[in-house]
């Protein structure tokens, strides 16, 4: 269990550096585009997804995300203990992630965002519809082909950037550590409760829907 944790803290450590980096870098190179800054946000999310559930997976499951391990559970496919302590893990490793690329680019580590856009009905929406989606790729793979996974999540969520409004958090470890940095990928602190309520809303919603379509257990 002890490397399972581990496995999920810096997964999900690697992935804020991801997002948060890329931002950072892409924000800084664009000359003002914000349309390559997210461009090279959402590519180089995408090969991090990738390379962490390859080579993480074997050892956690890589959830990565406190919805995803709240789905599996809902499944019966972890206990509640551990998954408690995936949901600790995530958020705890998330936040050193963001530290660690605040210090990788010699800004303040200690931050808080002020980025108020992420707000309103339309990003709730956005949220769900994008949680929703990562769910149903990762138990629709596992039906279908379990080692296509790491490909398809890295596909939705590089997709999932451009073709929702919120950008595609879908994660509530995510969001809550996108809180803790005032750069390109952050958030509102203010505005994580509500992103995070909608996605774990989501999970508890899909689960029947998903196991009806994909005719799983659970």
């Amino acid at each position: 269990m002890t490397q399972k944790l581990w496995a999920e803290g810096l997964g999900t450590a690697l992935l804020l550096i991801g997002v948060v980096g890329s931002g950072i870098m892409g924000e800084a190179l664009a000359g003002g585009n914000a349309a390559i800054a997210l461009l090279a946000n959402a590519i180089a999310t995408g090969c991090m997804l990738y390379v962490i559930i390859t080579v993480l997976g074997p050892i956690s499951g890589a959830h990565f995300n406190p919805a995803v391990t709240l789905a599996f559970w809902l499944r019966g496919d972890i206990a509640t203990r551990p998954a408690l302590g995936y949901g600790a893990a995530q958020v705890a490793g998330g936040i050193l992630g963001v530290w660690a690329t605040h210090l990788m680019f010699d800004l303040p580590i200690l931050q808080s965002s002020t980025t108020l856009h992420r707000t309103g009905l339309a990003q709730w929406w956005s949220e769900g519809v994008a949680t929703f989606g990562l769910l149903f790729v990762i138990f629709g793979g596992l039906r279908s082909r379990p080692e296509a996974v790491p490909t398809l999540v890295a596909l939705y969520i590089t997709g999932a950037y451009w073709f929702t409004a919120s950008t595609s958090f879908a994660n509530p470890a995510v969001t809550i550590a996108r809180g803790f940095s005032d750069t390109f990928a952050g958030i509102y602190p203010g505005h994580v409760a509500a992103f995070v309520g909608v996605q774990l809303l989501t999970a508890l919603i899909a689960h029947p829907i998903l196991r009806r379509l994909l005719l799983i257990k659970g």
